[in-house]
């Protein structure tokens, strides 16, 4: 849930450091610190806020040190306080560690330390590491088995990073649960909760395990077990990914830019490997009973995944939350389970898979970041290659996951004989044609949802809803709105607007209608009707749709008519309408549209 960066090198990293934690923001932003190694120790500076701006406030860049640890804070225990800010000291001041995840016993672990009187500075899980370590110091033990003692009494899941006096040019890292990585530069190494901390230095890296633990030197690193300290083998692993990429490009925001981003991003997700569909679609259709799962936005592209099974492949293949799936849907050996994930670092979705697995099910996985702990856990996986996605709200992930299972659902349709290979070609050249109706879209339309906005964005009540495959769309952009916007939306089908929500309707409601395409006609003569329904009871309703008949229609308070697509492709178009709209109601109310409040780009805890 928040960011981890360390350097060791061979000259100051304070600089490095501050880049590196800047590059992390996403992940974690309530508060900031760094922790410099000098002659007398770690000297640890940190206050809440923004990277940049606590920066500047606390100096971080007159610390002087070749080795270090930083950290940018999503909070969980202890509220946004410049005490609860990491890194945390141990009592004598001589070690300074960062943490991510949730210690679930560190009540007691703390109860126990204060009876030895140690004195805690926070309200944070956390810093019971810090005096862990202190303590096991005491009782004689050298560091590194103080360290790796303290991380056997801890329960609940972490990835830390300490640095100590005592070893000035090393930093002590292990893991369980919660990402950590090691890049490998020249005479300066790094260690970071994900690739982002060092791209722009190496693009060789080491993927740490459950149960490991580090140390990194100027000169090198050593991976051991924590269990018993034996050495592991670890495999270098390159990231293709360029630093230029997490970097704005001229956009006012990454959210603009990754949603500019789509079209090659849709261009990558149909570049993945025919093996690699083929792969998933047999996992799918072989199976005793099959399911997607994701979480928020992932779930939402799993819902349209589950449309396209039934469309195009005549199969019943449920969506269901990763964080509700234990308590709903039955799982058991030869079943299986298709998680989406953009980090691939979830906590419901790896508790999920974890479990699957325990009963024997099959599991996969569609994933945005190489070597995170989803894609090594799973049976098989498909890497989409998105890049790195900066902005905390999910755009062009998004859209390449729903791109990867449309072909998933198409080639299930060959197999069992839905569709014929004539039909799955014409059906992959549609999607193959859907860049570049992306591109004119985005280039054309951008000003009209500028103008509604402006409209219409003092209106903190919306509902937004469609009818089959515009279903998940409508939930995806309420789901936008109240990340980006802070606005309180509601995704709906239409048909729920009969069973209860037409007695919310008045003038101070604002509808959105994701309208199907006239070919679509029974869906688009009902969700028409609903429309009529809103009209009636004194309602307002924006309309996207793909219609030249509605045209000047009085059901319509504002609309937009989308670029004309096929029935396949025409949900993906009404879905970057809503990240439009989305985007610039934020704007509009001066939201901070990268790092919405109280939102992390990784939701690594429960």
């Amino acid at each position: 849930m928040c960011g981890i960066s360390g350097i060791v090198s061979g000259e100051n990293v304070a600089a490095k450091l501050l880049s590196s934690i800047q590059n992390l923001e996403y992940r974690g932003y309530d508060s900031c610190g760094m922790a410099v190694l000098n002659a007398r120790g770690p000297v640890v500076r940190k206050n809440v806020g923004h990277v940049a701006d606590v920066a500047e406030k606390e100096l971080f860049l007159s610390l002087e040190g070749v080795t270090g640890i930083a950290h940018t804070r999503w909070a969980t225990h202890g509220g946004v306080t410049p005490a609860n800010a990491h890194p945390h000291l141990s009592c004598d001041k001589t070690l300074a560690i960062v943490h991510n995840g949730i210690i679930s016993n560190y009540a007691r672990l703390k109860a126990a330390l204060i009876k030895r009187r140690h004195k805690f500075a926070s309200e944070t899980d956390s810093e019971v590491i810090a005096h862990l370590v202190e303590e096991n110091r005491k009782k004689g033990a050298p560091l590194e088995r103080a360290f790796t003692s303290a991380l056997k009494d801890l329960e609940g899941s972490f990835a830390v990073a300490m640095v100590s006096i005592e070893a000035p040019h090393r930093i002590y890292c292990g893991k369980h649960e919660s990402p950590l990585i090691l890049g490998l530069g020249k005479n300066e190494f790094y260690v970071g909760s994900d690739f982002n901390a060092f791209i722009e230095h190496t693009k060789d890296a080491v993927v740490m395990d459950d149960g490991e633990y580090a140390v990194v030197s100027d000169h090198g690193y050593e991976v051991k077990r924590i269990r018993d300290g034996k050495p592991v083998r670890k495999t270098i692993m390159r990231i293709d990914w360029d630093s230029e990429a997490s970097r704005k490009g001229g956009f006012p925001h990454y959210m603009l830019k990754e949603i500019y981003e789509q079209p090659e991003t849709v261009r990558k997700a149909l570049s993945v490997s025919e093996d690699s569909i083929v792969g998933l679609a047999k996992g799918l259709t072989g199976a005793k009973r099959a399911y997607l799962t994701g979480v928020g936005t992932t779930y939402y592209a799993a819902k349209v995944g589950q449309y396209y099974f039934a469309s195009e492949a005549d199969l019943g293949v449920p969506a269901a939350s990763s964080d509700e799936f234990l308590e709903n849907s039955p799982l058991a050996k030869d079943d299986f389970v298709l998680a989406v994930s953009q980090s691939g670092e979830t906590y419901d979705t790896l508790r999920l898979v974890r479990e699957a697995k325990k009963r024997g099910a099959k599991t996969a996985a569609v994933v945005n970041v190489v070597g995170s702990t989803l894609s090594r856990l799973v049976d098989q996986v498909v890497l989409q290659g998105s890049g790195p996605e900066i902005c905390v709200i999910s755009t062009k992930a998004a859209l390449a996951q729903m791109i990867i299972l449309m072909r998933v659902a198409i080639e299930a349709g060959r197999m069992n004989g839905r569709l014929t290979p004539a039909e799955k070609r014409r059906k992959t050249a549609q999607l193959e044609a859907l860049p570049a109706l992306i591109s004119g879209f985005l280039n054309e339309y951008s000003g009209l949802f500028h103008t509604i906005a402006q409209k219409h964005a003092s209106r903190h009540n919306w509902l937004f809803m469609g009818r089959g495959r515009f279903y998940p769309v409508a939930l995806e952009t309420a789901l936008k709105v109240k990340e980006v916007a802070y606005l309180h939306a509601e995704g709906m089908p239409a048909g729920f607007l009969k069973h209860g929500a037409l007695a919310l309707i008045d003038d101070t409601l604002m509808s959105a209608m994701f309208v199907p395409g006239e070919s679509e006609k029974e869906l688009h003569r009902m969700t028409m009707g609903s429309v009529a329904e809103i009209n009636a009871r004194g309602g307002r309703v924006i309309g996207f749709h793909f219609s030249k008949s509605l045209r000047g229609s009085k059901l319509f308070e504002d609309q937009v008519l989308l670029p004309s697509a096929p029935p396949l492709t025409s949900p993906l178009v009404a879905l970057l309408a809503g990240q439009l709209l989305s985007y610039f109601l934020a704007t509009v109310l001066g939201r901070d549209v990268d790092k919405p409040r109280s939102l992390a780009k990784s939701v690594t805890v429960a």
